[in-house]
């Protein structure tokens, strides 16, 4: 067999991937994926299904240090770091990954895929450019000492959180709106209402409103047109020596209105804290919500969400409260079945003990530290869940887990989970492999994913290549097209290459499909902050070919 076609490991089982050549005649809308309610539509077929076609011809693989695509495409930048939003002076912020696109009417039931709000993610400082911009000798500074730099401090804290941009498409090219109404940041500094079982706790030091947002990774969008954003680094104390810092703050699902820049922003506890790389939203057959979660580490586990209240279709304010109370869940593969992390009904979160002494003493204590939960009730670890997404036509759920080095896992694998019932609220499940990374399919250590509305799945890559590591075939991290469906099901098919040194992240539709928006993050030297010679994240527009 050839790469295109392969068997593959799945746990101690064995499962085919049948894999052929595909692409996407995507881009020509068939249902809005936007709008998609992810209710399960009958069981996956698996690649029985009606076939699919590429109307681009794949690219190769690349050292270039250029942001390539296929003939008949392409891009231009919308937004950079450090690019000023609005009359107040705030700034776009850096490591951009999370794009979320909100088109402007779309709270009036409106698709406009030529003028819109967009949510993106600003995962983490770049302290090493900073202090180049700031001219601190990093050969004398020490993180222990950051207080002695204020502006430093100021700059790290301004540079992460998420931004609200209002963009719009002139002349065939979208560009950024200075708009006070809508642009503002979410940053370090922004007080943040926790809310949920934990807030209040003594588990978040007795906190109800938190300092900033940080670590904000992947996220998604609710059914009631606001972004999830989540937290993935809960210790940036340690990592950057920022003072005064509360790691229990930090490490939770966020969610933004980005429509209305006076309404609060919101920390939900009851969706647990962990690395979170991102939240995607489905519905129950009853009418609840479902969001599933990843833990981005190595040996962590695979969470959902369900909520106690239904989603309620025509009003959106009802449906505000509707992640402050539910039930958080973790999986075991080996049983394919769904775990309750409740501290009142599960005796094992109540008799767990550490150093001697019962570890938890409420459900604030569970959600808090949801990882010691996880592996107190038996939580199956995996090899750094990422990006999970719901499909749009069949309500299968997509989960991408990156890598493992400590075991030798170095390229991946993408997961595709099957709720029983065909019911997202169902406690038990099935499984299977849909693509493993390496050599046989091309395609290396997967992490965001975005469907378009014929089922295709998007995928863009984490990994960092030299020319003589593991990864030195694989060059710049891509983009990918894979069909899930059809004779062509599970067979990778390269879109674009980044720039060297950075990942592709955040890939997103427009309701239209004729745009693709993505985020170029922490290039080496390829669009160049001013002045200086290192790389500066941006949010990318990406047009042409047949996405029209």
């Amino acid at each position: 067999m050839d790469r295109r076609r392969f068997l593959t490991y799945m746990g101690t089982g064995t499962a085919a991937i049948v894999a052929a050549t595909s692409g996407l005649e995507a881009f020509v809308p068939k249902a809005s994926a936007q709008t998609a309610n992810h209710l399960m539509d009958g069981q996956p077929k698996g690649g029985r299904g009606k076939p699919l076609t590429a109307p681009f011809k794949e690219i190769n693989r690349s050292w270039e240090n250029e942001l390539l695509l296929p003939k008949g495409y392409n891009y231009n930048i919308i937004a950079s770091y450090g690019d000023v939003i609005n009359s107040k002076g705030e700034k776009f912020g850096d490591a951009a990954d999370l794009t979320v696109y909100f088109p402007i009417d779309s709270l009036e039931g409106g698709n406009n895929s030529e003028e819109g709000l967009i949510w993106v993610n600003h995962e983490f400082p770049e302290p090493d450019n900073y202090m180049q911009i700031l001219g601190i000798n990093s050969n004398t500074y020490n993180k222990k000492d950051l207080a002695k730099y204020p502006a430093f401090l100021k700059m790290q804290k301004e540079a992460v959180g998420g931004s609200v941009i209002h963009v719009k498409k002139e002349k065939g090219k979208w560009t950024l709106v200075q708009d006070d109404k809508y642009n503002r940041r979410v940053d370090g500094t922004t007080p943040i209402h926790l809310t949920g079982p934990a807030a209040g706790s003594s588990a978040v030091k007795g906190a109800k409103v938190v300092e900033g947002s940080l670590g904000n990774c992947s996220g998604g969008l609710t059914l009631w047109n606001t972004a999830l954003s989540c937290e993935e680094n809960t210790e940036y104390g340690d990592d950057y020596g920022w003072p005064n810092f509360t790691d229990e703050h930090y490490g939770w699902v966020m969610e933004v209105n980005p429509f209305d820049s006076n309404a609060p922003v919101r920390k939900h506890t009851a969706l647990g804290r962990f690395a979170h790389e991102n939240a995607a939203m489905g519905q129950t057959k009853d009418g609840r919500v479902v969001v599933y979660m990843g833990d981005d580490s190595r040996g962590e586990c695979f969470y959902k969400f369900v909520s106690k209240k239904k989603f309620n279709p025509n009003n959106r304010e009802a449906n505000f409260s509707l992640l402050e109370d539910g039930t958080l869940y973790v999986a075991d593969l080996g049983k394919q079945t769904w775990i309750a992390l409740d501290y009142n009904t599960n005796t094992k979160l109540q008799n767990y003990e550490k150093d001697g002494k019962k570890f938890f003493t409420s459900q604030a204590d569970v959600l808090t530290y949801a990882r010691e939960a996880a592996a107190a009730v038996g939580g199956t670890k995996l090899d750094r869940p990422e990006d999970v997404e719901i499909h749009p036509i069949d309500g299968s759920v997509f989960l991408s887990l990156t890598n493992n080095s400590n075991h030798g896992n170095f390229h991946g694998q993408i997961y595709r989970f099957v709720p029983a019932n065909g019911d997202h609220a169902s406690e038990t499940f099935t499984f299977e492999v849909f693509i493993a990374g390496g050599q046989q399919s091309g395609i290396t250590c997967p992490d965001n994913l975005h469907f378009d509305s014929k089922g295709n799945l998007w995928v863009v890559e984490d990994f960092s290549a030299t020319e003589d590591n593991q990864y030195a075939q694989y060059k710049n991290c891509g983009v990918f097209m894979v069909p899930t469906d059809g004779k062509n099901y599970g067979e990778p098919f390269q879109f674009a290459s980044g720039p060297q040194g950075c990942e592709v992240t955040g890939p997103w539709l427009t309701p239209d499909e004729r745009t693709l928006f993505v985020d170029v993050q922490h290039p080496s030297t390829w669009n160049q902050h001013p002045g200086q010679k290192f790389g500066r994240s941006c949010l990318v527009a990406i047009q042409g070919g047949a996405f029209k």
